[in-house]
């Protein structure tokens, strides 16, 4: 379904709210409900249809086994089934998603986990040395950011805790600063205030713990606008936040200008460094300039940094990093008179995966200093073949000058289309909208001998595919296509719902 550029226009001025209350009547109208309906329960299918035909079907039932599957057998099918998947992750053909993949590195792992699968550091009198390796990967990690966890002052004290990943992660930071604003700052209802690239892990964060998000426009350059941000902070602000950098198009923030202001005003200040917290730290070092977005600027009060992703760790683990002792003690949860006993966790989760934990000390123990320097030189050194690789491209241009994640939208081509061509040729790409384009975050895979040289090729043809040729059925360029031309986002979201479904049903 696609609404004439016309009255795009004139429906994107439509406030937010207006719109959903507009959206809801429309959506009981015959005529224009029915149609709706009809175009949401086409995208549904077709998405259905793609996740099927991937989906394996050995061993498929709808309830448990009566008896157990023999373990030799349902082995020798997992391995064919992990032997298929692998060329898509190893071969370097995704955006992210793996960031080391090495075989010998993997082996380790593998290793690790079994050592620690039974492992859980809600157990800290039964498993301490996994207690051991948790406060290590905080220390480390608060060390690499300029931080220093021995202060004596416990108000400039570096400290942390692990979670599960980024989205955690930021959600335990909102959840922190908005105890911390009751507690301490006199805030009953709190807002945080984020540019408009920043992760939807705010959003779900805010959601979830019943605080307002302000989003601000950034600016021309896609970077946060400090005038802005500065503009949209008020009495009820918890936290003010940047991204170092924003995962659409790895453009790092103004983190040092917006945390001076942020701390001028009084306001804490989270950097999300979760996608790039582990290469900014070492770029310098690499032999590439960096911005600072860290511990070392006085306005930082808390970083987020994912140690899943180029802390090379197995999927699973991040860390959330606060200036004192005193802001980590409101991400804290304690209950002293439940008759279980006394509890105490230091993040939402009750037990935790102590192997994941293990296999993050592992990761940092055995590549030190150096091996970090090492890979981020080859990451750095990719992205920036791919970078001009990409603007040589007759009718693509790179969003920004970012590092390593490496964005491109066209005037002339429909990207969203070339993302599907890409899939036809093995890619798995992130597709990014406002505006259109379509990243790469480059990781170790890509590094490897061929790959930028291969991905290159690839994205000509498929430009070149895309061009003059009528739009196809099928693919994200329609589901895209219907986002960009809807201002009623509900109907998207309802397509986003029937997504997640079919995940569930197919």
């Amino acid at each position: 379904m696609q609404i004439p550029k016309a009255a795009q226009a004139v429906l994107a001025k439509v406030p937010r709210g207006l719109a959903s209350r507009l959206e809801r009547l429309a959506s009981k109208l015959p005529i224009v409900g029915d149609l709706l309906r009809a175009e949401q329960r086409k995208i549904g299918e077709s998405l259905k249809a793609q996740v099927r035909a991937h989906r394996p079907t050995e061993l498929q039932s709808d309830e448990l086994p009566a008896a157990g599957v023999e373990p030799g057998s349902l082995l020798e099918v997992l391995r064919r089934w992990a032997s298929a998947e692998a060329p898509a992750w190893r071969d370097g053909k995704m955006s992210g998603g793996v960031y080391h993949g090495g075989e010998a590195h993997l082996r380790l792992l593998e290793q690790v986990y079994g050592l620690y699968s039974q492992a859980n550091p809600l157990h800290a009198d039964v498993w301490p040395s996994v207690a051991r390796f948790e406060s290590d990967v905080v220390r480390f990690t608060a060390r690499l950011l300029h931080g220093n966890p021995s202060h004596p002052d416990d108000a400039q004290a570096v400290c942390g805790t692990l979670s599960s990943g980024g989205t955690e992660s930021i959600m335990l930071a909102l959840k922190t600063y908005r105890d911390f604003g009751r507690a301490e700052r006199g805030i009953r209802h709190g807002e945080v205030v984020v540019p408009s690239s920043a992760h939807p892990a705010f959003d779900k964060g805010a959601h979830t713990l019943g605080v307002k998000l302000v989003r601000v426009p950034v600016g021309s350059d896609g970077r946060a606008d400090v005038a802005r941000m500065e503009a949209a902070l008020s009495r009820d602000t918890l936290v003010c936040v940047g991204s170092a950098p924003s995962f659409p198009h790895g453009l790092v923030d103004p983190i040092e200008a917006l945390s001076a202001m942020a701390h001028a005003r009084g306001v804490p200040f989270h950097t999300d460094a979760c996608l790039g917290g582990f290469i900014l730290a070492f770029a310098q070092d690499a032999g590439f300039p960096a911005p600072r977005f860290d511990f070392e600027l006085p306005g930082v009060t808390s970083v987020s940094i994912d140690t899943h992703k180029f802390g090379y760790a197995a999927k699973g683990t991040s860390v959330v990093l606060y200036r004192g002792k005193h802001l980590r003690r409101h991400q804290y949860f304690t209950t002293p008179d439940w008759s279980g006993g006394l509890y105490a966790t230091p993040g939402f989760a009750g037990s935790r995966p102590g192997a994941l934990i293990a296999q993050a000390w592992t990761t940092m123990m055995t590549l030190g200093r150096e091996g970090y320097v090492r890979n981020t030189k080859a990451v750095l050194e990719t992205a920036a073949v791919l970078k001009a690789g990409i603007a040589r491209i007759e009718g693509l241009r790179v969003v920004g000058d970012p590092l390593w994640v490496v964005a491109f939208t066209s005037d002339r081509v429909d990207v969203f289309r070339v993302l599907d061509e890409l899939a036809k040729r093995g890619w798995s790409l992130n597709g990014l909208q406002h505006p259109p384009a379509v990243h790469l975050c480059v990781t170790l895979r890509h590094a490897e001998p061929g790959v930028a040289e291969r991905f290159l090729a690839d994205l000509a043809e498929a430009v070149r595919a895309v061009k003059d040729v009528p739009v196809g059925e099928g693919g994200m360029a329609p589901i895209y296509g219907l986002a960009a031309s809807l201002p009623f986002k509900g109907v998207v979201s309802d397509v986003l719902a029937a997504y997640v479904d079919a995940l569930y049903d197919a």
